[in-house]
Formats: C-alpha cells, structure tokens, sequence
C-alpha cells in the first residue's frame, strides 16, 4: 500500500511504525474471509481491509477520529485471525493498538459510553472490586429487562447478563507467597493471578498449581503484581496500560534476580497475548525496554510450558473433548498443538469444532460494549461445538469461558483443569454436577 506520510509526521516514531504496516498490505483481501465481523456482517469497513483504509486516511490526513472511524474501529475484535490468514505479514495488532490511543485522544464519545467504559477501567481489573460488582449485579439482574429498553445502556444489560449466579469464595491460590515443589525440584516459576479471572473460577490456577507442584515445580505468586493492561489497553488508554506493564515487569524482575524463573505462567491466554507483548509496548521506555523484553521472553501459556516437561502418556479415560482455541492462544501466541496433545497424551479424545478460527464474541469486554454482534458470534460458535457431540469443552482463556457457558449445557472448563484430573488431581466438579 502506497503512503504519503510526511518527515514531520515520521519523526513520531508511534507513527512511524504504523507506516512500515500500512506499506505491507497489498489489498489482497485473503484478511476479509476469516474476519468475524466481515462474515458477520458483511461491511467492508468491518473487514481488516476496510479498517486498514480508515486508519491510513485518518493518520495520514493527522485527523481526528470521527464517528465512522470509531464504529468500525469499535467493532474490531482483535482476535487477530487476518494476522494468521495474511500473506504479506501486515501486523495487524500493532497497528489497531495505534489507532485506539489515537481514537481516545481525539474523540469525545457520548456520555454513556464514555461512562460505562470508565466503570469498567476502573472495576474490571481490580479483583476486590469486580467481586463487590457481581454481588450487586446478583440483586440487579431482575432489572436486566428494563434496561434493554434504551441502546444506550444495553451493555449494563450485556453485564448483568454474563454475571455468574453466584460468586465463588475467594482461594488462597491468588495470596502471594511461594509454593513448594513436591520431590525432587525440577523448576521455578512465577504464576500470574490475574485479575476477572480469580473472581469468576479460581479453580484455574488452584489446578495450576496443583499439577506444577506434583511435577516437581515451585511456584512464586509475587507480591504487587497486578492486571496484565490488556483490558485498557484495547481501549486504548495506553498510559493506563503502560503503567500496568511496568508495575508487573517490576514485580517480575525483582523474582527474576531473588531466584531466577524458568517461565512466567499465565493462564488465561488474552493475558499471555499482552504480556509477550511488553517489550514491544515499553520499547521507547529507555529504564523499561531491556526489562519488559526480558519478561516477554519468560512469559508462557500453561500449556506452552506444560509441552516442555515430557507429561507421560495416560490410559484412556473414555471422556471426548472439544477443545475451543482461543483467538489470543492461536491467533495471538501461536499456540495451536500444544493444549490438543496434552490432552491426548492424558487420556482424552479430542476433536475439532467447525470454523474454529473464528472467534466466540468474547474478546474481552467486546461481549458487553458490542452485544447484538458478540451474541451471533457466541451462537454460531455453540452450534460448532455442540455438532462434535463431545462430552466437555476445553479451552484455555476465562473470557471464551463465560462467554461460551452462557450459550450451552455442555460442561466448560480449562485445558489445565482437565491434564490436572488426569494427573493425579481432583474430577472438576462441573463434571461431577
């Protein structure tokens, strides 16, 4: 793609970069058959394609973002499935994440929107709030109905309706401290606890940690770790998101020089997509970009680190098992054998849903600022999954998890949650139900 940036505009190195990704896209369109909103909706500013013409007028012209831009921007998922399908390696990402600092920089949204995303920025990524939030939600949901009255306040609708039924206890797997390896050591990690996801199933890293202390592994959770930025991130409020990654990349550091780690665990792959992306964000940062680069480098999914530990091969346990990858776990990290091997390595059969690069509509808070078209993704992905006739899903992010468990009876539960049952740990209790 041709470009008409001038010296001045180039010398903003944020501009810069997008430049260098505009001038890869050769119009090919590969991008618009694997995009959800495009086959969707089918609007060619709701494809890649058309996004990647909006971003080029809008920074180029160094125009503010009008309401055309900041629809069709909005409505992007960033599950990064044209990343995988394009030929010419436009990095797609990268260029979106410009364009969301930019929208919020130069457009004044209606006051509703701009409230509800202020409440999520300040709740979402705070576990003591976001658990106070869905005991409210709890005694609010009867009035979900009322809200659905006014488009304005549909997302409080969409919250309420993905509010779980009840909230479980808090777990001791989110203290920090250290956890001992069983046996003989074999290595050392830092878990990330996350933020949403200890609050909506601590169960996910209870297991982590189980099944990585029985295969010899310490496990950190450092103290003042927090959100990973992502959900700031994606909405562009990248001062938020930075400070976010400096204050873990700190936190990370500190353990790095105490005892070294192996990986930095993160089980929630929307998360894990952000964090291998810290030395990427902090790379102007000239006291952050060695160190966010270094904790990149260590930050591993799971099941990524899972693969590395040579898990022996169980006898079969007569369960199958959909697994549902996530668009931050294969379009993101690349990650798309390792969850279905372990899995067959522990006993499982596992098979593969129809369109499974397409995403569910979870994307983060997409399933609440974008409900009308989260929830046709949510159905056509549950109608995938319930054709495998499998008797659980798998999948490995906590956001593909609520989203999908909203759509269907089928028992849903993470990748990790399983390869623990089936090494040694506890039968999950929503395959007990």
């Amino acid at each position: 793609m041709q470009t008409s940036f001038t010296p001045e505009q180039l010398a903003d190195p944020h501009v810069a970069e997008s430049e260098k990704i505009l001038r890869k896209c050769v119009h090919c369109g590969f991008c618009t058959a694997t995009c959800p909103t495009y086959v969707t909706l089918g609007n060619e500013l709701d494809s890649p394609r058309g996004r990647i013409y909006l971003i080029k007028d809008m920074l180029e012209n160094s125009r503010p973002a009008d309401r055309e831009v900041v629809t069709h921007i909005d409505r992007c998922l960033s599950c990064l499935a044209c990343t995988t399908t394009c030929p010419s390696g436009v990095d797609y990402m990268h260029l979106v994440d410009h364009a969301r600092a930019h929208i919020e920089q130069t457009y004044k949204r209606p006051f509703m929107d701009r409230l509800i995303r202020n409440l999520l920025a300040a709740v979402l990524p705070y576990p003591g709030r976001f658990r106070l939030a869905l005991h409210l939600a709890r005694i609010t949901r009867p009035f979900a109905g009322l809200l659905a009255k006014f488009p304005a306040l549909r997302p409080l609708q969409s919250m309420l309706d993905l509010a779980p039924a009840a909230v479980p206890p808090a777990s001791a797997s989110a203290r920090p401290g250290e956890r001992a390896a069983e046996g003989e050591k074999r290595g050392r990690v830092a878990l990330l606890s996350g933020c949403a996801q200890p609050v909506l199933d601590p169960g996910i890293n209870e297991a982590t940690l189980r099944l990585l202390a029985r295969l010899g592994v310490e496990v950190v959770v450092p103290k003042g770790e927090g959100c990973c930025g992502s959900l700031v991130h994606h909405m562009g409020r990248e001062a938020e998101a930075l400070a976010s990654a400096r204050r873990n990349v700190d936190v990370w550091t500190r353990e790095i020089e105490k005892g070294g780690l192996d990986a930095i665990i993160i089980t929630a792959s929307g998360c894990g997509t952000t964090i291998k992306d810290y030395g990427h964000m902090l790379r102007l940062d000239p006291a952050y970009a060695e160190k966010a680069a270094r904790v990149s480098a260590l930050a591993k999914d799971i099941t990524e680190y899972l693969a590395t530990l040579d898990l022996p091969q169980m006898e079969s346990r007569g369960l199958t098992v959909a697994y549902h990858s996530a668009c931050s776990m294969q379009h993101g990290q690349k990650i798309t054998m390792a969850p279905k091997q372990l899995l067959k390595a522990a006993g499982f059969t596992v098979r593969d849903p129809a369109e499974g690069h397409l995403c569910c509509g979870s994307a983060g808070t997409y399933n609440i600022m974008q409900p009308e078209i989260s929830g046709k993704l949510k159905a056509r992905k549950v109608k995938n999954i319930e054709a495998t006739r499998a008797d659980v899903i798998a999948t490995g992010n906590i956001g593909c998890i609520t989203q999908i468990a909203t759509g269907t009876e089928m028992p849903i539960l993470h990748t990790v949650e399983l390869l623990d049952w089936a090494y040694g740990g506890p039968k999950p209790a929503k395959l007990s139900a």
